[in-house]
């Protein structure tokens, strides 16, 4: 099996490991994200993270928590794949000679460059999770109908954006922000987990590191990168749920500025210790089932 095949098949098995650990912490993160701004003297719908699962639950039960994972774990293979796919290749493109070390700065520059291909992936699926399955049960207490509809799953949110939303087009609304956070994001993931293990190695060759290094290190590389890009992610998840036919915000700077403006720096973190609590287990057990499955495949 050549190396693309081996970074296609680890890449898919840690996905999907990565989804069924994460995915009901990443409900309550978009939940606390696309709640609307309470009215004047009203509380907000969501009093914080437990109170979001706590209504879920109560509400759709534990398949509440799991909704919308239809699409991401249709496209998981195909995400995941290309991440671990184009990072290794543009390892091989770095590598002085076949089998030699990268620095963790040529790390970083193969996360940035795989940053950019999953974009593409992961925008329009995250615009059929975030703004269609998981946040219309948010926006329909809200006064705007047009992003209240209830759809049947993820393809009838897909057939729905490209009947009434622009086409294609419709379903990379939010590409900025994603490549925004995409991009620097991998970087800093990839940078830190190779940080991480030539540090708990002693050296570059981190080839006797146990799998409890591999956590470790999975789980800190996932912290990092909602520490460097979690406005950007709120960003586009606003965006990714504004009305179509009647937007609220412009773009991504009148987002930003709007939301600033309206709720300061904590509307800029609304469901952050959600998504620090899904990303430190998702991420490590994303980067054990990868490392785990490279190995065994040679």
């Amino acid at each position: 099996m050549g190396d693309v095949a081996k970074d296609l098949t680890s890449g898919t098995i840690g996905g999907v490991a990565q989804l069924i650990v994460g995915h009901p912490f990443d409900t309550i993160k978009v939940k606390l994200q696309s709640q609307p701004a309470p009215l004047p003297g009203q509380p907000p719908k969501y009093a914080g993270a437990m109170d979001a699962v706590k209504q879920t639950l109560a509400a759709e039960g534990p398949r509440g928590l799991y909704k919308g994972m239809g699409a991401p774990l249709a496209t998981v293979a195909a995400f995941n794949a290309v991440l671990f796919t184009v990072r290794g290749q543009m390892e091989a493109l770095l590598r002085s000679e076949p089998g030699a070390t990268l620095t963790v700065g040529q790390q970083v520059i193969c996360g940035a460059g795989a940053g950019v291909a999953v974009s593409f992936l992961a925008c329009p699926t995250e615009l059929i999770k975030c703004s269609r399955l998981q946040a219309q049960s948010v926006l329909a207490g809200s006064a705007s109908a047009g992003v209240a509809v209830k759809y049947g799953g993820p393809m009838d949110v897909a057939r729905h954006v490209l009947r009434s939303e622009g086409g294609v087009r419709g379903l990379f609304k939010g590409m900025v922000p994603t490549l925004a956070r995409e991009v620097p994001g991998n970087a800093v993931v990839f940078g830190v987990y190779e940080a991480l293990k030539q540090y708990m190695a002693g050296g570059p060759d981190t080839s006797k590191l146990g799998r409890g290094s591999f956590i470790v290190a999975g789980g800190l590389g996932g912290a990092a990168f909602w520490l460097t890009v979690y406005p950007t992610d709120v960003i586009k998840s606003v965006i990714q749920v504004d009305d179509y036919k009647n937007p609220k915000y412009t773009g991504s700077i009148n987002a930003f500025r709007r939301i600033f403006a309206s709720e300061g720096l904590k509307g800029l973190y609304k469901g952050f210790g959600p998504a620090m609590a899904r990303s430190i287990p998702a991420n490590a057990a994303c980067f054990l089932a990868y490392e785990v499955t490279r190995s065994s495949l040679g």
